[in-house]
């Protein structure tokens, strides 16, 4: 992912929170009989770290006061990650829709790549916890029951109130280019409460637990 966006998640057939321009999977085959994690999504702003770097999820975007949390602890950590690793996650620190106040901190991963290659869920955790950083909830680890999968949206966040939704991915590494067939999410329905972007807002900082 050399200077390229973050890819776009397409949402699974039962996704109640799809707008306009969102892409829908026709078919979940592909994680038929695959063991997969699922996490929970959180409601944050695509952040990717690696040595070089810390941008949101167009290497261009422009600063904003959301963000000088992250890239303070991205430059406490920036010259112990590989040069050959990026990690990509949510950037908490302001509320979206979703007010989060159990947080554990203000970046959460949920992906490493390393060479055009997302890494097993396995080796991402062993990059993370080696850098300090916190991985997404994990709702379930297993092979790909549907029902089970459905049951795991309840409403209630793992770091608060509301839950957005979660994210089904293959537990094994993929190449970056066969994203679509690897992960997919599940939102809630009318999950953007707000009439106008959060960047436009008065920042509402989520919680953090010390």
């Amino acid at each position: 992912m050399n200077g390229q966006k973050y890819p776009r998640t397409y949402h699974l057939p039962w996704s109640l929170g799809t707008t306009s321009d969102d892409k829908t999977l026709s078919s979940i085959e592909h994680f038929i009989g695959k063991k997969v994690v699922v996490t929970e999504k959180l409601d944050g702003e695509n952040f990717t770290l690696s040595h070089s770097c810390c941008h949101a999820r167009s290497v261009d975007s422009v600063n904003h006061e959301s963000r000088t949390w992250l890239k303070q602890f991205w430059g406490s950590i920036k010259t112990d990650i590989p040069t050959s690793i990026k990690i990509h996650g949510e950037s908490m620190f302001a509320q979206h829709s979703i007010f989060y106040s159990e947080l554990p901190s203000y970046f959460i991963a949920f992906g490493v790549t390393e060479n055009q290659k997302f890494l097993s869920w396995d080796e991402t955790q062993f990059y993370c916890e080696s850098l300090g950083i916190v991985t997404a909830p994990v709702l379930y680890t297993g092979v790909f029951d549907e029902d089970v999968v459905k049951g795991l949206f309840t409403g209630k966040s793992c770091y608060g109130d509301t839950q957005e939704g979660y994210v089904v991915r293959m537990y094994d590494g993929f190449d970056v280019t066969d994203f679509k067939s690897n992960v997919a999410k599940f939102v809630r329905k009318n999950h953007v409460q707000t009439s106008q972007h959060w960047m436009y807002q008065k920042i509402t900082k989520n919680t953090l637990v010390l």
